[in-house]
């Protein structure tokens, strides 16, 4: 009985304390009040929304905790915004990087030291392409004025004949004007051509062509035209034009300006023009040959010119610092086989 009766007491007691306890206000703020709930995090939902990638502008920093800053709200774009200037030249950007790990600030600090360093040059001796027109940048040394005569044969067909040749070279300030003059059997054919001197060499003005009438090319620079004393159409006129004499002489101005830069293999492209057309044609340096001409030995460097079209003539010239680079030596062979080839003789003042 008397553990019965202890039982029913506490049973009336904790009922007593628990209506108690549910008829009570909430505390005021006289201590902290924690709240403790508890969340349940479900997998995002897949979405087939393409990952978008930072702009190439943009540093892009992993954070190490797992934390989302809030996002930022969305500027309205500027109405009269101008446009941006894509040719204007890049600006620096300064970043600070003191507060990100130590691996990006080394990978900026490369890529700094990278930026900064200038581009490597072009080595000596190289041909240095000019932006604005795509020519050739050559120093030029022009010869002095000479005439140089020549000796040699020809052949057509079976026959061989023999060629007689002479060369007029006179430079008269800013000004030129050449002549080769090739004799066969008391035939003659004469070409001229006359033109200024300049930064870039020899500039032809005209370049006639006669064995019994003359036919003509004219320069006409200043409307970028080369025109023809026949009933040939007009051609542009191109950079490094030059005709079939004044090529001798602008590489030998090339050559006595500088004549290491030009090595075996080495391609020099031309605008020739001759008397009812142009093309363009390629020199190629070959060999440095020993000569022996009238009794004189002459070291001389041999340039190849191979056909271009199918009328074009195969022409092969020597030039001998010993002529301050003027041709000790041409050869020139036409289309069917027949050729001129003739040799330095002997050279005088004009």
């Amino acid at each position: 009985m008397l553990v019965v009766g202890v039982v029913a007491l506490h049973a009336w007691l904790l009922h007593g304390l628990a209506r108690a306890l549910s008829s009570m206000e909430p505390a005021s703020a006289t201590g902290p009040v924690f709240i403790a709930r508890t969340l349940v995090l479900e997998a995002p939902t897949r979405t087939d929304a393409p990952l978008l990638a930072p702009e190439p502008s943009q540093t892009v920093v992993q954070p190490q905790a797992a934390r989302r800053p809030p996002a930022r709200p969305e500027k309205a774009p500027k109405a009269d915004a101008p446009e941006q200037d894509l040719s204007a030249p890049p600006v620096a950007v300064s970043v600070s990087t003191q507060d990100a790990p130590e691996s990006v600030q080394a990978a900026t600090t490369v890529l700094a030291q990278r930026t900064a360093e200038p581009p490597p040059s072009a080595p000596a001796g190289a041909s240095v392409r000019s932006v604005s027109t795509g020519m050739p940048d050559y120093d030029y040394l022009v010869p002095g004025s000479v005439r140089l005569k020549y000796k040699g044969s020809g052949t057509k067909g079976f026959l061989a004949l023999p060629v007689s040749a002479e060369l007029l070279w006179v430079k008269d300030g800013k000004s030129y004007d050449a002549r080769l003059e090739l004799g066969l059997l008391g035939f003659t054919r004469v070409q001229t051509s006359k033109g200024a001197v300049g930064p870039r060499g020899l500039e032809p003005l005209r370049f006639g062509d006669k064995t019994r009438s003359e036919e003509a090319a004219h320069f006409q620079r200043a409307k970028g035209i080369v025109s023809f004393s026949g009933n040939g159409p007009d051609a542009p006129l191109m950079p490094l034009a030059q005709d079939l004499l004044s090529v001798y002489v602008q590489l030998a101005s090339m050559w006595g300006a500088n004549p290491a830069r030009f090595s075996p293999g080495t391609q020099l492209p031309f605008q020739l023009v001759e008397k009812h057309r142009s093309g363009s044609r390629v020199f190629t340096v070959a060999a440095t040959e020993r000569l022996t001409m009238a009794g004189r030995d002459m070291v001389a460097t041999r340039l190849v010119c191979d056909p271009s079209a199918e009328y074009d003539n195969r022409v092969e010239v020597w030039l001998a610092p010993a002529l301050e680079y003027l041709p000790a030596r041409i050869r020139m062979t036409q289309a069917n086989g027949d050729e001129v080839d003739i040799f330095w003789s002997s050279s005088e003042k004009p």
